[in-house]
């Protein structure tokens, strides 16, 4: 029987960093949905880099800078002026050679001039020895003095440098793109290109040439993301560039897409395209909007009441935005707020911060975090009006910005500029208000129209504008012409594959042959990498992420701190923090000296402070002094407190949360909500222990719990009692749904069909041998993931019953052979297996697999190898 043919591949390419960049994320949807195989391939970091994105492969590349260094400037007078001198930092030390030898020579002067008799320099003949020094000293100097001033002014050329009208020496970038990119993408073996964007024109068009050389059907498609000679470009070296580059390639593609009608009609006529290119507006994903239970909101992120006028941006950050005619404007608007949607900061960010700051309004200015594309509508809806500025440039007349349609699908009037294109639209349809562009009078005006007209204009944004601007009715054009222009095509679409899926770290590969112990882990000392871990150490995982670590990588060694109270469970670590000293000035300073001097890296789980509470009760006290101290910081997450309760309730029938003790809730929300925030505002490398856990830290990476896998092993049988014993054990009962099941379990154990065990507050030692003789494990039914405990008893094979979030640990490949079951399907699940004993002991079997495959350490140290690098 023949192999099934694979899918089609696609090869969408942007040089950029992928995340932020809505068009290039949900079209790689889309086209996995179509049934493409994608490849969503971005630029960043400095190793080769692999996500995943539901089914799409997600790759980041390090761009090098090889050819920019090369090219330039002048190549030949550079050698001569800056010979032997590669950049500034060899200047300082060919400065500091130069001074010390001067230093020496005029004391050699000195000597000489006196008696001599320190010196050792002979007499030069013809010269005193001292004259014939000073001579030299002179050349000496005077040929630095040179060299200094022919490196500063070749320097000073680079800095203002003059266009020659070749794109390859005006802007070499474009040449290392390439280098980076076609490599990679000649190995993957695409059918179809999707080129993003200008930057990625000549890398799409001479790898496919190089493809089809060796005989290789590909196609590839330009997709003009702006009109590329109309753009007010920072540099001038760019505004030649890339004009050149488009004109040199573009008609080379077997398709070109644009962004509006207006930019595809320019196209045409300037590179007399044989048709008009078809156009696909980047617009937000109609099905997606107000689905989720607990959606984002702007206003909260901002922390600001509802009765708050609160104006959003939402979008790239740059001068020809024109928000600072906003950001002035609140002097006079005095009553406004704003929220500024931004993923990390920028020059254009910390300008505008640094004038709110000059002009009072400072306090009043938010900066909130991308969330997801498909949630972007959502988030921003909470806000009273959207903001789109755009200055006059001839890119930005002709094409309706992509924040728009994502404003109108939330709901949210728009003040806009009066740019051609968008202040048309905006007027005709009265959706919003429009000002004269970069005037801060006509936008005071424009801002306290549309606020008072909101419910009016809000009604205008009807059901066939949101059609008109949807992706899917965007996207369907693109679908078919990939179909056209591509040597293959999908037979089956994937529908299944929803838009809403996120990008989370992808499991590397492990060798899983043989069962490898976690031995203790390498205590702190003289190695490149000196790993703190702690200070929570729930289950005792810090201890075995150290075990794990140190096993696989013997560049690092790890020092594991627990704090600990009078009714702790103590588990393995070096240091245990006395928490009823946690408090006191001098312990805190001795956890500040143990940390900054020793660690290199620091893994903080739980967001508990790690100096003690000197800076508060959270780790977002210590970061500055930690960043301070160049010490390289992650944070972990374990379970309650990143969870959030009314999100959780929302997802699920059973949440843990609709049985808490009074004011838990309210309480873990607050803590929730705080360490999310930090989370996204660190910006530092996030973790999570069980894969639900991604619903709350989006952006995270799954680091699997870790247990001794062949210290669990049994050798008792499964189900060969009469009265299978099954066994639950709640650290607390509320936590595990332990009330919601009692009742099930009594009935069964006085029905004689199963012996009970509830164990509650034993010794580790007693627990694990309770569990390797059970015959089937009942874990929670409250969280939706399994724990440590479930863990172990699959280590132990042992059936283990739970409630599970299958979709979540899917996106991993990981497909726990956990029988899944609520608390109203429990006796269902139990009889099923007492029913079927041999099922019952495969599943125990394929659960001991599982546990080495997912748990042995393996895993979970590969996904810390980026953060360790």
């Amino acid at each position: 029987m023949a192999p099934p043919a694979r899918r089609p591949r696609l090869a969408v390419i942007v040089a950029n960093g992928i995340t932020g960049d809505s068009r290039v994320q949900k079209i790689a949807i889309a086209a996995a949905r179509d049934g493409w195989d994608v490849t969503l391939i971005g630029a960043g970091g400095t190793k080769i880099r692999r996500t995943r994105m539901g089914p799409i492969d997600v790759v980041r590349i390090p761009v090098r800078s090889h050819m920019r260094q090369e090219l330039t400037g002048h190549p030949l007078r550079r050698k001569i002026t800056q010979f032997g001198i590669s950049d500034k930092q060899a200047m300082a030390r060919r400065r500091a050679i130069h001074q010390a030898w001067v230093r020496q020579a005029t004391a050699e002067i000195g000597w000489l001039r006196g008696d001599g008799s320190q010196s050792g320099t002979r007499r030069l003949i013809g010269l005193p020895p001292s004259r014939a020094l000073g001579a030299m000293v002179r050349v000496r100097r005077a040929a630095h003095k040179f060299r200094e001033r022919a490196f500063g002014w070749e320097q000073a050329q680079a800095l203002k440098p003059k266009p020659t009208g070749n794109w390859r020496r005006d802007w070499p970038q474009l040449l290392d793109l390439d280098l980076a990119f076609g490599p990679f993408i000649e190995e993957l073996k695409p059918d179809l290109i999707h080129a993003n964007d200008i930057t990625m024109i000549n890398t799409a068009a001479l790898t496919v040439a190089r493809m089809r050389a060796r005989g290789e059907k590909v196609a590839w498609i330009y997709d003009a993301h702006e009109y590329v000679p109309g753009v007010d470009w920072p540099k001038p070296e760019m505004s030649t560039a890339f004009p050149g580059v488009e004109k040199e390639f573009i008609r080379r593609a077997d398709a070109v897409v644009t962004v509006s009608p207006e930019i595809a009609e320019r196209l045409r006529a300037d590179y007399k395209l044989p048709i008009t290119p078809p156009v696909v507006r980047n617009t937000p994903i109609r099905e997606s909007v107000g689905t989720q239970a607990v959606p984002p909101s702007v206003r909260a992120a901002s922390g600001v009441g509802p009765e708050v006028p609160l104006l959003v941006y939402s979008g790239w950050l740059s001068a020809e935005r024109g928000l600072g005619t906003a950001v002035n404007s609140l002097a006079e608007l005095t009553e406004f707020h704003l929220a500024i949607v931004s993923g990390r900061t920028s020059p254009e960010l910390e300008f505008l911060l640094n004038r709110a700051e000059e002009i009072g309004v400072r306090d009043r200015i938010h900066v909130v975090p991308y969330v997801p594309q498909h949630a972007v509508p959502d988030y921003l809806s909470t806000a009273d009006l959207g903001l789109i500025c755009s200055k006059r440039t001839l890119n930005y007349e002709l094409s309706l910005p992509t924040k728009l349609a994502e404003y109108l699908h939330g709901r949210l009037p728009v003040i806009a500029s009066d740019v051609k294109t968008l202040g048309a639209y905006v007027s005709t349809h009265d959706v919003g208000e429009v000002f004269v562009s970069d005037d801060q009078p006509s936008f005071v005006e424009a801002v306290r129209r549309g606020y008072a007209r909101r419910d009016e204009l809000k009604a205008h944004i009807t059901e066939d504008i949101l059609t008109e601007l949807s992706w899917e009715e965007q996207v369907a054009g693109l679908m078919r012409l990939y179909r056209e222009v591509a040597p293959v095509a999908p037979r089956q679409p994937r529908p299944e594959v929803p838009w809403t899926v996120e990008e989370h770290a992808a499991p590397k590969p492990v060798d899983t042959s043989a069962d490898r112990p976690l031995d203790a882990w390498r205590p702190l000392g003289e190695t490149r990498i000196r790993l703190g871990l702690g200070p929570a150490n729930y289950a005792g995982q810090a201890a075995a992420f150290a075990q794990a670590i140190c096993r696989d990588n013997p560049d690092v060694s790890a020092e594991v701190v627990m704090r600990k109270g009078p009714d702790t469970f103590v588990f393995p670590a070096d240091v245990y923090l006395d928490l009823n000293r946690i408090n006191q000035l001098d312990f805190q300073l001795e956890q500040v000296q143990r940390i900054v001097p020793r660690l290199t890296h620091l893994l903080v789980d739980a967001f508990l402070p790690v100096f003690g509470y000197l800076n508060g009760d959270n780790i977002e006290g210590d970061l500055p002094a930690l960043l301070q101290a160049k010490i390289k910081v992650a944070l972990l997450a374990h379970g309650s407190e990143i969870r959030h309760p009314g999100r959780h309730l929302e997802r699920h029938e059973f949440s843990l949360f609709r049985d808490a003790p009074e004011g838990v809730a309210e309480r873990l929300t607050r803590r929730a909500e705080r360490n999310r925030r930090v989370a996204e505002e660190s910006g530092l490398p996030l973790f999570v222990t069980t894969p639900d856990l991604l619903e709350d830290l989006p952006g995270a990476a799954w680091a699997p719990q870790v247990v001794d896998v062949a210290s669990w092993a049994s050798d008792h049988p499964v189900m060969q009692r009469r009265r299978p014993v099954v066994l639950h054990a709640p650290s607390a009962r509320w936590t595990k749904g332990t009330d919601r099941i009692l009742p099930v379990l009594t009935e069964l154990h006085d029905e004689q069909a199963i012996e009970l065990k509830l164990i509650e507050g034993v010794p580790w030692e007693e627990m694990r041998e309770l569990v390797r003789t059970a015959d089937i494990v009942l874990d929670q039914f409250a969280t939706g993931a399994y724990g440590t405990f479930a863990v172990e008893a699959m280590a132990a094979g042992r059936p283990v019953v739970a409630f599970l979030n299958e979709e979540m640990h899917a996106r991993f490949g990981a497909h726990p052979p956990i029988v899944n079951a609520t608390p109203g399907s429990l006796r269902k699940a139990i009889e099923s297996l007492i029913e079927d004993r041999e099922r019952a002991a495969q599943i125990g079997a394929a659960s001991v697999e599982y546990a080495r495959e997912f748990h042995d350490g393996r895993r979970t140290a590969s996904v810390f190898e980026d953060f360790l690098s």
